[in-house]
């Protein structure tokens, strides 16, 4: 997924000018830079010197000088425009979904007053995103430019640095070469892969839950209306003189009351509740099924955040802690939790009681829970987390099964009964599963659920 901000690109540019510091290190690494064919000129310039002084030859001597002096006149040549070339790199988009490419652009401009000789880009990849670029162009032209592009795709989320780009530099004759790094380098954020889920509806649906309805709560007169202390900015208009009377202070009319759904997606990521790792484990599968939600549920309208078993909670701003109030809140939200579960790794911590004082502070929205391998002590701390919550839907991964390819282990049909009798709605997570499927079928549990006892919809 990538949101608009992140759609357009940005460019990373590094221009250098000519350098007064470069003095004899600068000379001295450029003499370095000499080819095996300058320094067989070099040296058989100096043969034919020392030959031409021992038998008295002076057109010796002088092809000798002019054998030596290349290489040397190459070299001074190519240290004093080797700092005279600009870079950029333009990288579209900056966040993209695991198994998608992303393109990256390389412009390189000669703002010296001479014409480079041949010339190679390199630009430093991560192995996960594939091989390391080579380009090579023959010739720029004094205020010349030149632009080429390549992809880079990585089945591994994470944050990936690209760059900094090396240019190796060669003088027409092939006497000297240089390699100068640039500074400047661009950020890959892979995210998880998202799921498209149904957008199911279930009857019954409580106040407070839907797609970001709003409720009017001054309809049947004034006997109804809920006031509020008056604020600076009000309308007078809206001055409630009986409230008024009755309080002592200004109050005015609060006609509507935006009423948003809450959803809160819990992603376990405690190390001992996982086992394997790569792209086909039970844990990746776990943080792109919460991806999948996230982007669900702000898309349905709902205000949503991402808690951890750590007591993580993102965004972490707002009315506790949820955020999507409007589309714009809604594309930041989506960009800030896809950044956050782009770099989510395992914790090191026991339990899941941090993410239960989280929740237990307030939670009457949707609860998704996944969840992994869970012992008896965890399994009785999860069906605490039901608490308040109007819906509670655990997604539960036996990474065992994962690791083998097998059906589900009795434990953990043990630990799934035990949540069920707590309240949850439950969804064995087998290997391979499809997350559409999966929230289908947790979707007609919920409708059971909510025709028998009144609960809240989800959508």
């Amino acid at each position: 997924m990538a949101t608009p901000a992140a759609s357009r690109g940005q460019r990373a540019d590094d221009r250098d000018g000519p350098r007064a510091e470069d003095g004899r290190g600068g000379l001295r690494a450029a003499l370095g830079g000499l080819t095996t064919r300058g320094r067989s000129f070099l040296a058989a310039g100096a043969a034919a010197a020392v030959c031409a002084y021992v038998l008295g030859q002076a057109d010796l001597l002088r092809v000798g000088l002019l054998l030596a002096s290349l290489p040397l006149i190459c070299a001074l040549v190519l240290h004093r425009t080797r700092y005279r070339v600009a870079t950029s790199r333009l990288l579209t988009p900056q966040r993209v979904e695991a198994g998608t490419e992303a393109r990256v652009q390389l412009r390189m401009e000669n703002v010296s007053k001479l014409p480079t000789g041949l010339l190679m880009l390199q630009d430093h990849v991560p192995y996960m995103l594939g091989p390391r670029p080579r380009f090579v162009l023959d010739r720029v032209e004094a205020g010349g430019r030149r632009e080429v592009s390549y992809r880079v795709r990585s089945d591994l989320r994470g944050r990936f640095p690209l760059g900094p780009l090396q240019l190796r530099l060669s003088d027409p004759f092939g006497m000297c070469e240089l390699t100068r790094s640039f500074s400047a380098y661009d950020t890959l954020t892979v995210v998880p892969r998202t799921t498209a889920l149904p957008p199911v509806r279930l009857g019954g649906e409580a106040s407070g839950y839907g797609d970001g309805q709003q409720r009017t709560l001054a309809l049947a007169g004034d006997d109804d209306v809920i006031p509020r202390a008056y604020r600076h900015g009000d309308d007078l208009r809206r001055v409630h003189w009986r409230s008024t009377a009755r309080y002592g202070e200004l109050m005015v009319r609060r006609e509507e009351q935006p009423q948003r759904s809450h959803c809160t997606v819990l992603l376990d990521t405690r190390r001992s509740g996982y086992q394997g790792a790569g792209p086909d484990s039970a844990f990746e599968w776990a943080v792109s099924g919460a991806a999948s939600v996230l982007t669900h549920m702000l898309e349905r309208g709902y205000a949503v955040r991402l808690l951890t078993d750590t007591g993580t909670a993102v965004p972490g701003e707002g009315s506790d802690g949820y955020a999507g109030a409007s589309s714009v809140d809604s594309t930041e939200t989506a960009g800030l939790m896809m950044d956050t579960l782009a770099i989510v790794d395992h914790s090191d911590g026991a339990g899941l009681s941090r993410a239960s004082d989280v929740l237990r502070a307030g939670s009457d929205g949707l609860l998704v829970a996944f969840l992994g391998d869970l012992d008896e002590e965890q399994a009785a701390l999860a069906a605490r987390m039901r608490g308040r919550a109007g819906a509670a839907v655990a997604f539960v991964l036996d990474s065992g099964t994962w690791l083998t390819g097998g059906a589900v282990a009795g434990a953990v049909e043990t630990r799934v009964r035990q949540l069920r009798e707590a309240g949850w709605t439950v969804v064995s997570v087998p290997p391979g599963a499809r997350m559409a499927d999966l929230w289908q079928q947790a979707a007609g549990v919920l409708r059971e659920t909510a025709a028998a006892d009144s609960y809240g919809g989800w959508a």
